[in-house]
């Protein structure tokens, strides 16, 4: 594990990670801790990447740097060059299978062509295999309720050099009648390549918190990846604490993406 200073803020509902971190106290007990970073262990499994997914890399690398360039032009008040930045991103937006085809699915389920929608997931899936996957997820497990979502920091990633650097925020919330202690933590990252790797550790930032009825707990983290798309998972390991000698038992968290083609509308 290695800390990393991120300075951004921890409000995942208006997707802004930048500026200081937000400590403010939310509703229901939840509290917003301290950013820190996991680092992906260099050890796993791979898998030769075919070429729909190098394709993908190299369009997904260009959207990135479009608008990280998109970004510096404005805040070096370069307008002109932002101009023709912005206007080279939109024609990008319109042109990319991804996006295009991300639009089209969701216009043909409004619609109701079904048939139509199947055919646009089924291109969307031999894409990218990740592209279907939300950058959030929910899952509830024995009561205790696991919210998750991620974001892509344009800021502190560099697509020519191969790093993509995300956020994801996580909200606990005990929704049972007895409290609980989180012990461990899990987690298993993908990447676009099919690389894994399993991370395992004490607590969560440092912290073995403890969880009692109808109260949660918040925090923040991030991961690197060194391709633009990828997907975590995994589970905390907690036990009950109203009863000694309780056995632990592990609290699901569900799949969801890491993407530089961030949905932008799920928000927990």
């Amino acid at each position: 594990m290695h800390c990393l200073n991120l300075k951004v803020v921890t409000d995942f509902n208006s997707l802004s990670l930048r500026g200081r971190v937000n400590s403010r106290v939310k509703d229901h007990g939840l509290r917003v801790n301290r950013i820190v970073a996991c680092s992906v262990p260099g050890s796993g499994s791979g898998s030769a990447q075919g070429p729909s997914q190098s394709s993908y890399f190299s369009r997904s690398e260009t959207y990135a740097l479009l608008k990280q360039q998109l970004e510096v032009a404005a805040k070096s008040e370069d307008y002109k060059e932002a101009a023709r930045l912005r206007d080279s991103l939109k024609l990008f937006e319109e042109e990319e299978p991804v996006l295009r085809l991300r639009r089209l699915l969701k216009e043909a389920i409004e619609q109701e062509r079904f048939e139509d929608a199947a055919k646009y997931r089924d291109e969307l899936k031999e894409i990218t295999p990740h592209c279907l996957l939300k950058c959030s997820s929910d899952a509830t497990t024995l009561g205790i309720r696991v919210q998750v979502r991620s974001v892509y920091i344009e800021s502190r990633s560099q697509p020519s050099k191969g790093l993509y650097f995300f956020a994801y925020r996580i909200r606990i919330t005990n929704n049972s009648d007895r409290p609980v202690q989180l012990l461990r933590r899990h987690w298993i990252i993908t990447d676009a390549n099919g690389k894994t790797d399993s991370v395992q550790g004490v607590g969560v930032i440092g912290e073995q918190p403890v969880l009692l009825p109808r109260t949660g707990f918040e925090y923040s983290s991030a991961c690197p990846l060194s391709t633009p798309s990828g997907r975590m998972e995994g589970d905390f390991e907690m036990k009950h604490i109203d009863k000694v000698g309780a056995r632990t038992f592990n609290v699901a968290i569900a799949p969801f993406a890491l993407s530089t083609f961030e949905d932008g509308i799920d928000t927990i």
